[in-house]
């Protein structure tokens, strides 16, 4: 009997010991089969992008600690120091599990990046998520490009800016963003769809955060110049910037001046609002349905119902955890590279519950289909409201024919 026991006693401990080792993905003590690279953000230019490659970590572990997922952030001031950014993404492919790199924003750079990594390592998928660059010249280095339907949504933010009663868009850039076809296209929409729906479209500069001003500088700008833009605009006025460090103090400005707020150019309940309202959402990450609960309840507090509006899942924190996800699904085998379905339902796994809606890119200039950039948007949320139903507008024809002319 004692030597059944022992015996019993060994094989429950060799069982426990092998349960636990299989679990320890973090404990540096095995290896991932392969390992996938992700590119974004810091927190000061667009934390949203960040926390979505934390997302994958929490799930799936950090590649120096056994697990799959290897994240590199890129410099705040990329356009100085796109080498930098190159050397980055490069370096990822000297890892011979390197399986996949994901980037989002896939800022200038990015191309030459991936066109040098294939070159070396064509067995890695490389997926551009938001890409500065023009699409042609992403598309001939990514395997596949996401962006926020820059066509679409210069239709539909104007449309849901009638619906909260606005009588002028104002639109805050300045000469890179513009210099972007996506960006300075969906521009062009946005004052065509402004004069088509009777709102009155004003563009305004305001300093690039990536200038000598840097971040404080340009967000300072904003602060000041805000309030003497509603007062020349009014308070039915709703405003939208192309950056992401515009965002909070822009919206800090509106909740205590006036004039509305549709969506942010990459929507987020965390896009600004947080900073904003000055609320703490750190019992709430991941989670949000919480967040935006959260998020809601503070701008009515401030009398913003019905003014104020998002997406109410971030889609800088879905498209990096999505297209981690996607990666990761084509590598198990199972998803496919250009299954249009596939990529929607891993972007789902962050998004429960939201609708989604998009197409491929078509370029104005030549009405050529591309087979491998995605133009993607969700329903707007607004808050003490509910949802627009942003995703079945019929977006005129007109407007995918506008051809994108530089400023």
């Amino acid at each position: 009997m004692k030597k059944i026991t022992v015996m019993l006693l060994a094989l429950v401990l060799l069982a426990q010991g092998a349960l636990f080792a299989g679990g320890r993905k973090d404990s540096g003590s095995s290896q991932a089969a392969y390992h996938i690279g992700v590119v974004t953000g810091t927190v000061s230019q667009s934390e949203d992008d960040l926390r979505g490659a934390e997302e994958l970590i929490r799930r799936y572990g950090r590649a120096t600690e056994g697990g799959i997922i290897q994240h590199v952030t890129y410099p705040d001031n990329f356009m100085d120091q796109q080498e930098v950014t190159i050397s980055q993404i490069t370096t990822l492919a000297d890892d011979p599990l390197m399986k996949a790199i994901v980037m989002n924003q896939a800022v200038p750079g990015c191309a030459e990046a991936f066109k040098r990594v294939r070159e070396k390592r064509p067995d890695i998928l490389l997926f551009a998520g938001e890409p500065h660059e023009d699409p042609l010249v992403i598309q001939a280095a990514a395997d596949l490009a996401v962006s926020a339907d820059f066509i679409s949504r210069g239709y539909t933010i104007v449309w849901a800016a009638k619906q909260l009663g606005a009588d002028a868009f104002i639109h805050i850039s300045f000469p890179r963003h513009m210099s972007y076809e996506s960006l300075g296209l969906r521009r062009q929409i946005f004052e065509a769809a402004c004069n088509d729906l009777g709102l009155r479209f004003v563009f305004v500069t305001a300093p690039d955060p990536t200038s000598d001003v840097g971040v404080a500088g340009a967000q300072q700008y904003i602060l000041e110049q805000t309030p003497q833009w509603i007062q020349q605009y009014g308070k039915n006025a709703v405003f939208f910037c192309t950056n992401d460090a515009h965002t909070e103090p822009l919206l800090k400005q509106l909740f205590e001046y006036g004039g509305m707020f549709v969506e942010a150019d990459l929507p987020s309940p965390l896009m600004g609002y947080p900073g904003a309202l000055g609320i703490d959402l750190s019992a709430e990450t991941g989670n949000f349905p919480a967040i935006l609960k959260k998020v809601e309840d503070a701008v009515t507090a401030k009398g913003g119902a019905g003014k104020f509006g998002t997406w109410a899942f971030s889609y800088g924190f879905s498209l990096s955890a999505g297209l981690g996800e996607y990666a990761k699904r084509i590598i198990d085998g199972q998803a496919k590279k250009d299954n249009l379905n596939d990529l929607y339902a891993a972007l789902g796994e962050f998004t429960q519950g939201a609708k989604w809606n998009g197409g491929y890119y078509i370029d104005a200039n030549t009405g050529v289909r591309a087979r491998n950039q995605i133009l993607i948007y969700m329903d707007t949320y607004i808050f003490g409201k509910g949802y627009l139903p942003t995703t079945e507008q019929k977006v005129p024809e007109k407007y995918y024919a506008i051809k994108f002319q530089q400023q």
